[in-house]
């Protein structure tokens, strides 16, 4: 980074101890760090050291500014240059000097300011990348490009992502959508060997008669023959443009996860002026994402014509919508079919992105369009998606945060 503006060597407080170790030298070298190695004479005045130079050495080299010293001590200038090499011992230097939150931002860094996303498709560099959610996204516009070599490397940084987000996600989701499968499927009628004693004894605890230890009960709480049976369908519709990679890569691990709920039928969509269903490899998200192929136009009314033709339960049906609605396809048919299944009975959920970044630039219209239909398009966390799937579920008003809904 090159500094410009109100040199901090000209304020009072830097300049009242410089001594090292005193809190002055401590703000210095902060600047200067900040800064970069164009204003270490005119700026900060502060030369840096050993492990200091080193980092400075590695933000330079994306950044921008005079050459340094690396670690080794040799002279490093701008620039990462074009060879995989150079670049997988950057990472090495990154890795070292920064934690991980860090190191995938200047990786993110890199692969945009530098167009080093070529560079990812040779296996050497794979290996020592820091893999996230992100570079699954780069890598997964990458696949179709990729020469055999780095198949296998590739579809080995994707898995370590997707197990760790399946990891965090999966148990609480099974647990949230249990229960509200339940609740959403409780009878007060139920067979002798189908009570559930817990929930009615609660239920009746007013009847509860002390001279002969025992409760009367009034109404019996408990589930039906069928509590095994699928009780709820699910569609994900997921958008594969290339700014909802990581969306993409969430309703992966997700889709996975209600699939292997037995009480759930679950129905992975994605679509970009084409629509595809990979509901057969759903019982690996792995496979799913590289069935993906991000980039394209955007048909949403396709994609929703596409799932409403495969709705045979509307009353027990939810479609979650993942898109940032931008739409390339007929508006008004759009519309007519998401008012159509919510006539019908469907439970219809629009997210603007399945992610932690918050919601993306989208069309306002389209979500304004939605809202007055019944379904307010939101960003979603990952986090909160039990959440919402479990007010779906349970045909109960959806968690929109604030902020996200659209007026």
């Amino acid at each position: 980074m090159t500094g410009t503006g109100t040199r901090p060597a000209q304020d009072p407080h830097l300049a009242r101890d410089p001594r090292p170790g005193t809190a002055a030298d401590e703000r210095l070298r902060r600047w200067r760090l900040a800064l970069g190695a164009e204003d270490e004479e005119e700026g900060t005045g502060r030369a840096l050291t050993g492990r200091d130079a080193a980092m400075d050495g590695a933000l330079t080299a994306l950044y921008g500014g005079a050459g340094v010293e690396g670690r080794n001590g040799s002279s490093r200038s701008a620039g990462l240059g074009a060879s995989a090499p150079s670049v997988a011992r950057w990472l090495g230097d990154i890795r070292t000097y920064f934690p991980g939150s860090i190191v995938q931002i200047m990786q993110r860094d890199a692969i945009d300011r530098l167009g080093l996303a070529a560079l990812l498709l040779e296996p050497e560099m794979l290996e020592v990348v820091e893999a996230d959610v992100h570079l699954v996204g780069t890598l997964l516009s990458l696949h179709k490009a990729m020469p055999e070599t780095t198949r296998e490397t590739a579809r080995a940084v994707v898995r370590k992502v997707v197990d760790d987000l399946e990891k965090r996600l999966a148990t609480r989701t099974r647990a949230t959508l249990t229960g509200a499968l339940d609740r959403a499927t409780r009878t007060e009628r139920p067979r002798h060997r189908d009570i559930d004693w817990d929930r009615t004894i609660r239920a009746n605890l007013r009847n509860y008669l002390p001279e002969h230890g025992t409760v009367v009960p009034e109404r019996l709480i408990g589930y039906g023959r069928a509590a095994r049976a699928v009780k709820k369908d699910v569609v994900l519709c997921v958008d594969q443009s290339g700014s909802m990679a990581a969306s993409v890569v969430h309703a992966s691990v997700f889709g996975a996860v209600l699939a292997s709920m037995r009480t759930l039928r679950t129905r992975l969509v994605v679509f970009d002026t084409a629509v595809v269903d990979l509901t057969d490899q759903l019982d690996d998200p792995v496979d799913v994402l590289f069935g993906t192929q991000l980039g394209g136009g955007t048909d949403i009314n396709r994609a929703l014509a596409y799932c409403q033709s495969r709705i045979n339960r509307p009353a027990d049906t939810v479609v979650v919508l993942i898109s940032d609605l931008h739409e390339g396809g007929i508006r008004d048919e759009m519309l007519k079919r998401v008012a159509a299944m919510k006539a019908s009975g469907v439970q219809f959920v629009a997210l603007l992105a399945l992610s932690d970044e918050g919601a993306p630039a989208y069309d306002h219209d389209h979500a304004a369009a939605l809202a007055a239909l019944g379904a307010p398009a939101f960003a979603c966390t990952p986090d909160l998606f039990p959440e919402v799937m479990a007010a779906a579920i349970e045909k109960r008003p959806i968690p929109v945060p604030d902020k996200e809904a659209p007026r």
